[in-house]
């Protein structure tokens, strides 16, 4: 029976490219979304992948929409941790706000949707946990204090449950893109794209989707047993950590 995955997210973006690469590899997907029902329902026609929509910064949505994964699937293997937004300001103008929709969103969206899966794993004695942090998570960014925050606290996070999790069979990693060519980022200026971001990335081009989704099938596989605890930078050099 093919191992269930679950993409928070997972309707645009990278978390599209990443429920569509686990679809390709056998796994039975489910995504998660929170409000853009036009394209959830898209991305299901397209893919054929289930879609359920909750808000990852609800404990209790996260239980009971985690509830109907595993109730329409089976128990939850593979958890990929995509869902994030932006609320950026400079400091002296941020909002407390703009501060906590990203944080709640951000950060306390991965306590949130790994809590309740994760007396499954340990009991089954198999999972894998795969949170999408930032660039910006391990370098910071100015305008952003509350996302580089919350992005840094989802790497903190993955070094503290690979460790509980290493003996139950359970690894926990992290991957860090850099500027990847998402609809959003495509979006930018071409101005300011060619002379103020891709001068910074040293082989010179954007990221895609699909490479961070490639980051992630390889870790939520069997291959992947004996790395846990690991940050994955994909960043086209930019940071070099």
């Amino acid at each position: 029976m093919a191992r269930v995955a679950v993409v928070t997210g997972g309707t645009r973006g990278i978390g599209a490219s990443i429920a569509k690469a686990l679809k390709g590899a056998g796994y039975a997907v489910a995504v998660n979304y929170a409000g853009n029902e036009e394209a959830a329902n898209a991305f299901r026609d397209e893919t054929g992948i289930a879609v359920y929509k909750w808000d990852v910064g609800s404990y209790e949505a996260c239980k009971s929409g985690l509830a109907a994964v595993e109730a329409d699937l089976g128990p939850v293997d593979i958890l990929v941790n995509n869902a994030g937004i932006t609320r950026d300001a400079m400091f002296h103008k941020m909002t407390p706000d703009q501060w906590n929709a990203v944080i709640n969103t951000n950060l306390n969206g991965l306590f949130n949707m790994t809590h309740p899966v994760w007396t499954g794993m340990r009991d089954r004695k198999f999972g894998r946990i795969i949170n999408i942090s930032s660039i910006n998570g391990q370098k910071g960014q100015a305008g952003q204090a509350n996302y580089s925050a919350a992005k840094a606290g989802d790497i903190g996070f993955t070094k503290a449950l690979a460790q509980e999790g290493a003996r139950a069979g359970i690894t926990v990693n992290v991957v860090c893109p850099g500027y990847i060519g998402t609809e959003m980022v495509r979006a930018i200026d071409e101005k300011v794209l060619a002379e103020r971001i891709l001068p910074l990335i040293p082989v010179g081009r954007l990221g895609e989707p699909e490479e961070i989704a490639r980051c992630v099938l390889f870790l939520a596989s069997d291959e992947a047993g004996f790395i846990t605890g690991a940050t994955l930078s994909a960043n086209g050099g930019q940071y070099l950590a």
